[in-house]
């Protein structure tokens, strides 16, 4: 049974600084560095100083430095919370919302690395989907096995069983990245993608081939959070956090997810919804994950811009083909950084940071005019969906 709604945070927390190094397909640079640099940058966008922060939360991302040496590095004076939550963006947004909003601390920093760690190399010799040699950490998965990776190729066939249809909706998603990418400088690629090219793209584990999975990178996001009433203060508009939750159910693993009837998006919307004054009707830009495309169809059933076994069909009615993205009602754009597929794969800090850019009215040319609302949803049906409304202050 679902539980009353808490909403006592609802718009007092804003984001008031980001940060990012910008994103590529490898290179020489330590976790830290490049943790140090969007920090640094965050806190200047702030309009604060070292001084000024009292709180570090830091990803527990493999080879990400801990927020006690994140501190340290950055000759923090004193901090009164310091946390290292699971991956995915919204363990550590949340984590540094409930950190200002209980008063643990009045500034906290977010940072959140990536590295393409040699176990996530697309060459066909370390296939994420292979199974796994000597101590790597990922890339176990053999034939028989649900997990990691493999699950999403599984369930992305259960859904093509279930509700038959093509792969052209996973093709709309890899492609509405794709484009969206080429007006973001951060992005680590950016060349035009056809409908040929994704059908062309070399197979991985039936029904996903290379362009249904998100593009591993090095580089880092940052974010500062402070209370609404101290935002004003500071030089950015602020985006309040009007909304946000993690969710899943009993059975969240991979292999023993019951259906897809029912998984932790639907308890991530549903939750949404009873905490939220706003939802889709007045949304203007939607910021659903896709680490891979299966992900993004859920994403749009489970917030019902479409039914279930619907986004086929929806993602065609809703897609501009002059412009080869996709348009929601010719006014709602989706991912519009490029997202994991084409940004690259910050597990979710890129739509975070892409949310608060566009809100802000800073977005340059592929600011989406007018933008005032944004959905975020981060994660994907197991035990990491998680999601946020985010409004202009």
């Amino acid at each position: 049974m679902a539980r009353s709604p808490r909403t006592p945070m609802k718009d007092q927390i804003a984001v008031v600084g980001i940060g990012s190094t910008g994103f590529a397909r490898g290179g020489d640079r330590s976790t830290l560095a490049l943790a140090l640099e969007a920090a640094t940058m965050a806190i200047r966008d702030a309009g604060l100083t070292a001084a000024d922060i009292d709180g570090v939360v830091a990803t527990s991302e493999p080879r990400a430095p801990s927020a006690t040496l994140m501190i340290s590095s950055l000759g923090l004076t004193e901090v009164s919370h310091h946390s290292k939550p699971s991956p995915v963006a919204m363990f550590s947004f949340l984590d540094a919302a409930q950190a200002v909003f209980s008063g643990a601390a009045d500034h906290v920093l977010v940072v959140t690395p990536v590295i393409m760690a040699p176990w996530n190399s697309r060459r066909a010799s370390e296939d994420p989907w292979r199974r796994g040699t000597g101590s790597l950490p990922v890339s176990r998965s053999v034939p028989e096995d649900v997990s990691n990776a493999a699950a999403y190729a599984a369930w992305a066939g259960r859904y093509l069983h279930e509700y038959g249809g093509t792969k052209d909706p996973f093709a709309r998603v890899a492609i509405n990245s794709r484009t969206n990418a080429g007006s973001n400088p951060l992005a680590a690629i950016s060349t035009p993608l056809t409908f040929d090219d994704y059908y062309a793209a070399r197979m991985i584990r039936e029904p996903l081939n290379m362009l249904d999975m998100d593009l591993p990178v090095d580089g880092a996001d940052a974010f500062v959070l402070t209370t609404a009433e101290r935002a004003k203060a500071l030089p950015h508009r602020p985006v309040l956090i009007h909304a946000a939750t993690t969710g899943v159910i009993g059975q969240n693993t991979e292999d023993q997810l019951p259906s897809l009837a029912r998984h932790g998006q639907h308890v991530v919307v549903e939750h949404l919804k009873a905490r939220s004054d706003i939802w889709i009707d007045e949304i203007d830009i939607f910021y659903p994950y896709e680490g891979f495309t299966i992900i993004t169809l859920g994403w749009f059933e489970s917030c019902g811009y479409c039914p279930p076994g619907g986004a086929e069909q929806f993602l065609r009615e809703h897609w501009n083909d002059q412009r080869q993205r996709i348009e929601i009602d010719g006014r709602v754009r989706v991912n519009t950084h490029g997202g994991s597929l084409s940004e690259g794969a910050t597990r979710g800090t890129g739509h975070l940071r892409e949310a608060v850019v566009q809100l802000r009215g800073d977005a340059g040319d592929r600011q989406v005019e007018g933008a005032h609302t944004a959905l975020v949803t981060p994660g994907g049906f197991f035990f990491n969906s998680q999601g946020a409304i985010l409004r202009a202050g």
